[in-house]
């Protein structure tokens, strides 16, 4: 049986997701693929409201994106929107956060996580399905980090470490540096995809990891994923995702601050 679920636990209706439930596993789609499922704060909110709403009989949650594109990363109008309020940044500090707390509900879920990608997946998008334990892509799907293009830090979500984590340090450091795109092929051989299949057989490919999932044993399962979580942090001990909003946020502030100097004809 499916039950749609159009609103949150607060009772408030779902502008940027579409929830969707069959028994234990949750589907959460980011829905708004007229923007390609930008990351809003909005979007965020209802993540974190969505996740903390799961309740205990859920078993496998499988985020996936509307329309063409998986997620093509922030939006950069509402970070520039922040800093016209804010020069210093506060408002990129709080959303910062937000996507921190977003990723680790996805990873430190005591469900399983499944990523369903198709089309692009940009920056926070690419943060979000790594964020996931399974991760299966359409073969025509294409991921990139286009921060330092956009004069930005690879500073959102927990991306960074999960990155040097899953890939290594000196494929990450040209990934990074050069912000080239990527095919699903390349990703899976990075392991950042375990698994690339045709576009119309990404429902099937979810199908496949989801039904071996239910029948685990639960608390088994949970533990199992503490242990493996446990065990890939301390290769991240010196993690510092926490510090990722202040990074954002100072270095927008700096670039909106050099701008300002710039076009008033000052020096820089």
């Amino acid at each position: 049986m499916t039950v749609s679920t159009p609103a949150t636990h607060t009772g408030q209706p779902l502008k940027t997701l579409r929830i969707d439930r069959q028994g234990p596993i949750l589907s959460i789609e980011l829905n708004t693929p007229e923007q390609g499922n930008a990351v809003t704060e909005t979007m965020l909110d209802e993540l974190l409201a969505v996740l903390d709403a799961q309740g205990p009989d859920t078993r496998v949650i499988v985020l996936s994106g509307a329309g063409a594109d998986f997620c093509l990363g922030g939006d950069r109008t509402e970070f520039a929107e922040h800093l016209a309020q804010d020069p210093a940044g506060s408002g990129i500090r709080v959303s910062g956060t937000k996507a921190r707390r977003v990723c680790e509900a996805l990873t430190d879920n005591p469900a399983v996580t499944i990523a369903r990608v198709q089309g692009k997946a940009i920056g926070a998008g690419l943060a979000f399905v790594l964020a996931c334990d399974l991760r299966v892509g359409a073969d025509t799907a294409t991921f990139r980090l286009p921060e330092l293009a956009l004069g930005l830090p690879v500073a959102w979500g927990g991306l960074l470490p999960r990155l040097l984590t899953e890939v290594g340090a000196a494929r990450v450091r040209e990934l990074v540096l050069t912000g080239r795109p990527f095919t699903a092929h390349e990703a899976q051989t990075l392991t950042i995809l375990q698994n690339v299949v045709p576009e119309q057989d990404l429902d099937g490919a979810v199908a496949d990891w989801a039904k071996p999932v239910l029948r685990r044993n639960p608390a088994a399962l949970r533990v199992t994923k503490l242990l493996i979580n446990a065990h890939a942090a301390t290769t991240r001990l010196a993690d510092a995702s926490t510090f990722d909003s202040e990074l954002m946020a100072s270095v927008l502030a700096e670039n909106a601050y050099t701008r300002g100097q710039r076009s008033a004809g000052h020096p820089v």
